[in-house]
């Protein structure tokens, strides 16, 4: 029984409804709907309840010190840490999304040679506990993956995070690889910076069309414009990061209906970042440059209609659980000034369109799964504190947390 009911695909808030559920489904939501003699009834009715949320953008099996550099953190992850030990770490991540209402994740790579689909197998399975995973597999990519400064004889320790493409064929062998480990989606980096690398349009096309003939969509990392523009061009369904869009490819994406997920952080984050680094972010001075420049960035998306998508790409270590530090994203979209409703429909209904599970999860209807979050307070006038306080989870019809009484 909700007290407030979010529908995330009309986007707007509902009073006093019913959600019947038999094992992990939900059966039927509405306000007068014929509940069963023997059903154990849930009160939520002091509370808003929505859709279980969904990080669009994760990276569970890495994870960095702030003061690491990435490719040396990469290698040393690859060639001085147990795999096992590697895995057993992304399991008490996993484990720490469910705990703030994320009850579903896409993660997108640097997991090693398929861990992402051992891990999402395993949760699936009831070995472990964790949200459910949507996994990329080994991102694809130019010579060099994002691991810089790697001498020519040791590049071949590359491929045990990225899988490297070489040609348009290639291209085609690598998804059908990927597929055959049984990835959800495909990522690419369409730039590899700081390598000065990147994927051809004939090769992102060749993915793009292995992938869509075999029911998967495919995401791109882009920093530069150019690259998002070519990997569009080329028919991804996502681009990822997007930092630095033109306006003319903020265009483009609305006109071929291609999401963007933008990886930001609130300003409390940045500066703990920088903080746990050693320095003082009132010294840095291109921070505020940045910060207002991707606030611009995030509301112009919007402006052209845009589909946005929550996700966090959070993998420092900034001393709090990778559940919490994920949460960010909340406070990083209403910073710039994203309405909070619009923040949850990015975190719910649009994220699973994003992936082509809007009938399954980021919704609560009949025939969806029953992942249900209930918290605390109005979320239209105290959307940043009520974000943060989840009071119930329910994910695949077995509660996680509940808080409620």
């Amino acid at each position: 029984m909700a007290g407030s009911f979010y529908d995330s695909e009309q986007n707007i808030l509902l009073k006093d409804r019913i959600i019947h559920i038999d094992g992990n489904e939900i059966i039927d939501v509405g306000k007068n709907i014929k509940i069963p003699s023997d059903a154990k009834i849930i009160d939520l009715s002091n509370y808003t309840v929505l859709p279980g949320l969904i990080d669009a953008h994760t990276h569970v099996l890495f994870d960095q010190e702030p003061q690491d550099d990435f490719a040396e953190h990469s290698i040393t992850t690859l060639v001085l840490k147990n795999q096992a030990l590697r895995t057993l770490r992304g399991v008490k991540r996993a484990e720490s999304y469910l705990d703030v209402g994320i009850t579903s994740i896409k993660d997108l790579g640097n997991s090693g040679e398929f861990l992402d689909v051992a891990l999402r197998n395993a949760i699936n399975e009831g070995s472990i506990e964790g949200p459910r995973i949507f996994a990329a597999g080994q991102i694809m990519s130019g010579p060099g993956g994002q691991i810089y400064g790697v001498q020519k004889k040791y590049q071949e320790i590359i491929d045990e995070e990225y899988r490297i493409i070489k040609s348009p064929e290639d291209a085609i062998n690598a998804v059908r690889e990927h597929i055959n480990q049984g990835v959800d989606l495909i990522k690419i980096c369409a730039d590899n910076l700081p390598n000065n690398t990147r994927l051809t349009v004939p090769e992102m096309r060749a993915i793009v069309q292995t992938a869509h003939s075999n029911g998967l969509t495919v995401t791109a990392h882009s920093i530069t414009n150019h690259s998002a523009w070519n990997a569009i061009k080329a028919g991804v369904d996502g681009i990822e990061h997007g930092f630095f869009l033109a306006d003319s490819t903020l265009n483009l994406m609305a006109d071929k209906n291609v999401f963007l997920v933008p990886t930001e952080n609130s300003r409390d984050y940045m500066e703990a970042y920088y903080q746990l680094q050693g320095k003082d972010p009132e010294e840095i001075p291109w921070l505020d440059r940045y910060m207002n420049d991707m606030q611009d960035r995030l509301m112009k998306a919007i402006e052209k209609d845009v589909m946005i998508v929550a996700g966090s790409d959070n993998y420092s270590d900034i001393q709090v659980p990778r559940g919490v530090s994920s949460q960010d994203m909340y406070k990083a979209y209403y910073e710039s000034g994203m309405k909070p409703l619009n923040i949850l429909q990015s975190a719910t209904y649009l994220a699973a369109k994003s992936l082509n599970k809007q009938d399954e999860i980021g919704v609560l209807k009949s025939k969806s799964y029953a992942d249900i979050i209930a918290l605390k307070g109005d979320i239209n006038k105290d959307f940043l504190s009520s974000i943060e306080n989840i009071v119930f989870v329910m994910k695949d019809g077995k509660i996680d947390v509940d808080k409620s009484n």
